[in-house]
């Protein structure tokens, strides 16, 4: 089939961990050109119909930003903490090892860094987690290796391109609300639910553009401070779970509760930890006069129109954090290359159009964003062929 933005997705698989037990799942919502893009998350918890949701708006986000692929998304209900967790990864990715050889593309995503899934990749014989893509192209080897350098490029701040880049795109999403509303960067304030690698990447790339982030929650709770947080200060202060050491964090900084950032006096909220953070029980708490969405699913869609009704505007998640997803394709099909300022700028320019459409017709005629966003999906639907096995040249 094609990227039909249908309720009822191509396949669901659910398998047991022979060892723990544990479950896990692929949803396969969309096959196009044979190929499916989504990444692979493991939480305590991840549910069947997380991850189908989850897969639903991977196709939105290909169709959004018009890749070549449809949508799929992986979940594991397992904590990651757990010393077993690694075993429970390789032991999934050998089980969907048909869909991971031909047809379905993956990568991070929440409690699995790109790092330790390439690992297992590496060890399964696949090389890296784009695998069903780079068999594909005329030269895999060649393939692989732009795609090694481009995730391993060296930015500003210590850290590499493909560790920052969703986070970047997310950064952009929010500046493009700014624009839309004509403010200067220097007198937006922005609070982050969320400070692991895409709420981390926001919060520095924000901090970067002159925006006062002045909260941050991690499991631990929320860190305020009005006059501004220092982020390279915090993001230097995480483990490797995303969570702050608070004896690193200087004594004027308040420390509140965790679920204290949704009520943030803050221009935008960007909910960027969990699926589902903001609910019909907790929309009457946001102060904000956005939100945009890092987490995927962030935002439940009674709370997105009961947030609607109160004029705040939600940039739904297959805009605001499809940067990774977009910039992951574009290295693969040879769009960008490895130097990292050729993509910050493509992504820039992709996503601050979208969002500035997005606001227009919000601030003229109050149609939500997510009503605006799906016509990108609806237009993508309607030019693209429904064969699974149309040729997708890849360099």
């Amino acid at each position: 089939m094609g990227l039909q933005h249908a309720a009822e997705p191509l396949l669901r698989l659910t398998w047991t961990d022979p060892v723990t037990g544990a479950h896990g799942y692929l949803v396969v919502h969309t096959l196009v050109s044979g190929l499916a893009t989504g990444g692979t998350r493991m939480r305590a918890g991840c549910t069947l119909s997380e991850v189908e949701d989850l897969a639903r708006g991977m196709a939105a986000k290909t169709a959004t930003f018009d890749l070549p692929v449809g949508g799929a998304k992986g979940g594991i209900d397992f904590d990651p903490k757990d010393p077993r967790a690694r075993g429970v990864l390789s032991r999934f990715c050998q089980a969907m090892r048909p869909w991971l050889d031909d047809h379905w593309v993956t990568a991070e995503d929440l409690g699995v860094p790109q790092h330790l899934i390439d690992e297992v990749f590496t060890e399964l014989g696949l090389g890296q987690s784009y695998h069903a893509a780079i068999q594909r192209s005329a030269d895999p080897e060649r393939t692989l290796r732009r795609v090694h350098a481009g995730l391993s490029a060296p930015v500003p701040g210590g850290l590499l391109l493909g560790d920052v880049i969703g986070g970047y795109g997310v950064a952009q999403a929010c500046l493009g609300v700014v624009s839309a509303w004509g403010r200067d960067n220097a007198e937006t304030t922005v609070a982050i639910q969320g400070i692991g690698t895409m709420g981390g990447g926001a919060a520095w790339y924000l901090h970067e553009a002159g925006v006062r982030v002045v909260a941050v929650a991690d499991v631990a709770g929320t860190l305020y401070d009005p006059d501004g947080l220092d982020v390279p200060a915090l993001l230097d202060a995480r483990d490797r779970y995303g969570e702050i050491d608070r004896s690193r964090v200087p004594e004027h900084v308040q420390r509140l509760p965790r679920s204290a950032v949704i009520a943030t006096e803050a221009d935008v909220l960007v909910p960027a930890a969990v699926s589902y953070a903001l609910t019909p029980d907790n929309t009457y708490d946001v102060k904000a006069s956005a939100v945009v969405e890092a987490a995927n699913a962030a935002t439940t869609p009674e709370a997105e129109a009961m947030l609607a009704a109160r004029g705040i505007p939600v940039v739904p998640d297959f805009v605001a954090n499809a940067g990774a997803a977009a910039w992951a394709w574009w290295l693969i099909l040879g769009h960008v290359g490895t130097d990292p300022t050729d993509s910050f700028v493509k992504l820039r320019s992709e996503m601050q159009s979208k969002v500035a459409l997005l606001l227009a017709a919000w601030h003229s005629d109050r149609v939500s964003p997510r009503q605006t966003a799906m016509e990108f999906v609806t237009v993508r639907n309607t030019t693209q062929s429904s064969s699974t096995d149309q040729a997708l040249t890849i360099p």
